[in-house]
């Protein structure tokens, strides 16, 4: 019964296996298999060996022979008989396991070389219910094509897919990495050529990391930037939308090259590239030649962008980040009644005296995870160049809290709760600069920001431009609960209210007030 179990053992495992992915976990079944198998034989082959001298005492003097009764199968000694095999049967068990041996190798050397070898594909889905009291709208947000990037309608409802390559094994082993969002990522409201127009392509992100030593690594790619602690992935994320920070101040993509570097406690990143946002460097047109053809200067000056993580403890993150350099302002050429042209304007206000402005950005931030309890914290400060509405500096500053708990009821299995209070000030000439985006007349009225709309009514009656009026201090207060009732699937519910100290919300009926209240529903599906 022994000899016929193990022969069925190997014979049937064999099929299967074959027909196998191969995978690490199949791969470690099969070898431990094989081991045990293989220590099985060596046992069985010392017992044949003893068979010459049992045979041998045996014909020097036979003995009647006795059959032994057989054994009841209820008793404790079925199954119990020694089992004795022949020099062909045990040939034939080495044979099967050599052939196993080899499917074994055979799979050891696909998983690390083979063209799927270091190969993932991640993501997520994460369909979006809305309300917004100020638009008067209620919709679901799921791959839309929306240009705009806005608080209420960003990095949500979307398709995230992370394809990842690795080449070999290892800390020394390359890697290239591609995110895709095909609706609402970096592609589709961001990325922009050298005239400021955006491209409207599915691709997010594009990294190539390449290990020089143990402790350095080459970045080149697309990269997101390396300021603050939220990051853009629905999954990831302890609320629905993403707070004032992330949306408004900190900086948003490069195109470069740079290097990671570890040391100890120690984390650093490095990388130059265009300036945030830019695919091509940026081309301005600042007059005409005597034939009406563009005369043109481009923003040569690259962008230096690096960022220091310091582990206090195996809860406690301490990090910061900073950014420096040129950013290019938006430049609008005119003609006079009588179709001469008149000197291009540059700046949101048209009231700029050059086509950029040096861009400088710093921030500090806190992670403490501990068990189910998690805390945030980021500190801003950025100003730019000739970028305020009125042409003068923009300037502004903001912080960002947020506390986070998971826990468990009874009925409802596990679930979190998350608080987020974010304040963000833009008041210097008029506000504008970093990712506000103000209008011709030095307001955002989808996101809170710019000057009021009372202010520009007094100035523009008194025949004035705005330009007098101070830009919006921002804040809000996200109040999240999270679900989890499988490890793939997240539902979040947010109820946020924002409000500013300028009239600065445009409602749906015309009219300006100083808030606006948001309520969504989220359903994440990782993969």
């Amino acid at each position: 019964m022994r000899k016929k179990l193990i022969c069925l053992l190997v014979a049937g495992s064999l099929p299967g296996f074959a027909m196998a992915d191969a995978t690490s976990d199949q791969i470690k079944a099969l070898q431990a298999q094989l081991n045990a198998l293989q220590k099985e034989v060596k046992q069985l082959r010392s017992e044949v060996a003893s068979k010459p001298k049992a045979a041998a005492a045996a014909t020097a003097a036979p003995a009647p022979a006795v059959v032994a009764a057989p054994v009841d199968i209820s008793s404790p000694d079925y199954g119990k008989a020694q089992a004795t095999l022949t020099n062909d049967q045990v040939d034939t068990m080495k044979q099967q396991i050599a052939n196993q041996q080899l499917k074994v190798d055979s799979l050891v050397d696909a998983a690390n070389t083979g063209p799927i070898a270091g190969l993932s594909v991640t993501g997520y889905i994460d369909p979006t219910y809305m309300y917004n009291r100020a638009q008067s709208s209620s919709s679901f947000l799921f791959a839309n094509h929306e240009s705009s990037y806005n608080y209420f309608n960003s990095t949500f409802g979307d398709l995230y897919l992370d394809i990842k390559k690795t080449f070999g094994v290892g800390p020394m082993a390359p890697s290239a990495e591609i995110t895709l969002m095909p609706n609402r990522g970096n592609g589709i409201t961001l990325l922009q050529n050298e005239h400021g127009n955006i491209g409207n392509n599915i691709l997010n992100t594009a990294v190539v990391n390449v290990p020089i030593t143990a402790e350095t690594t080459l970045v080149a790619g697309l990269i997101p930037s390396f300021g603050g602690y939220e990051v853009q992935q629905s999954n990831q994320m302890l609320t629905l939308t993403h707070n004032l920070l992330y949306d408004f101040s900190d900086p948003g993509s490069y195109i470069g090259i740079g290097a990671n570097y570890t040391k100890g406690d120690w984390a650093w990143k490095f990388f130059l590239g265009n300036e945030q946002y830019r695919t091509y460097g940026a081309t301005t047109q600042i007059g005409t030649n005597a034939l009406g053809d563009p005369i043109t200067t481009s923003n040569k000056i690259p962008t230096f962008t690096a960022r220091v993580d310091y582990t206090w403890s195996s809860a406690l993150d301490v990090g910061g980040s900073f950014n420096i350099g040129r950013q290019t302002l938006p430049a609008s050429a005119a003609t006079d009644a009588n179709g001469n042209p008149i000197p291009i304007s540059y700046g949101v206000g048209g009231n700029s005296p050059s086509a950029g402005g040096t861009f400088f950005f710093g921030e500090a931030d806190l992670a403490y995870t501990l068990a189910d309890v998690q805390y945030n914290a980021e500190l801003d400060y950025g100003q730019q160049q000739n970028a305020a509405f009125n042409g003068g500096q923009a300037q502004w500053y903001g912080l960002s809290l947020l506390a986070h708990r998971k826990f468990s009821l009874p009925v409802v299995g596990r679930m979190g709760v998350t608080a987020r209070y974010d304040v963000l000030v833009d008041s210097k000439n008029g506000g504008g600069g970093g990712g506000i985006a103000l209008n011709s007349n030095g307001m955002d009225t989808a996101n809170g920001f710019g000057i009021g709309a009372d202010c520009l009514a007094n100035s523009k009656a008194n025949g004035g431009l705005g330009f007098e009026c101070k830009g919006a201090t921002r804040q809000d207060v996200s109040l999240d609960l999270l679900f989890y009732p499988t490890q793939q699937i997240t539902v979040k519910v947010e109820y946020r209210h924002d409000w500013a100290n300028k009239q600065v919300f445009l409602k749906n009926d015309g009219s300006y007030g100083k808030s606006n209240d948001l309520l969504a529903t989220q359903f994440i599906y990782s993969f």
